[in-house]
């Protein structure tokens, strides 16, 4: 099996949910970046790390990367979602602007 090739900002959201780190969680995006979690979009630094205490970090959030596909800029990844709030499987749309995530979107399951 081939290892799952993340963009690195990408990469690095992943790693700060996994070590429960809200600081670095925030940090990897831009200063205008945004999540957008089933149509719910927080944006800039607080939206941001208030969605990493309620929805990841602050619910115990696991994040394991199933497959990635990088067009350019946007990386669709299937991923594994461990937590207190939900558990299962989702899509993810990372996008990315220089050394940081511009956006994060966990589209609404079809």
């Amino acid at each position: 099996m081939s290892e799952i090739s993340l963009p690195g900002p990408a990469q690095r959201m992943v790693e700060a949910i996994n070590a429960a780190d809200t600081d670095a969680f925030v940090d990897a995006f831009t200063a205008d970046g945004h999540v957008d979690d089933w149509g719910r979009v927080l944006s800039g630094a607080d939206g941001i790390r208030s969605w990493a205490n309620t929805d990841a970090i602050g619910a115990g959030a696991r994040m394991t990367i199933l497959s990635a596909e990088t067009d350019g800029d946007t990386t669709r990844v299937r991923f594994a979602w461990e937590s207190s709030v939900f558990n299962g499987e989702s899509d993810g749309i990372f996008v990315v602007d220089g050394d940081r995530v511009a956006s994060f979107t966990i589209p609404p399951h079809r």
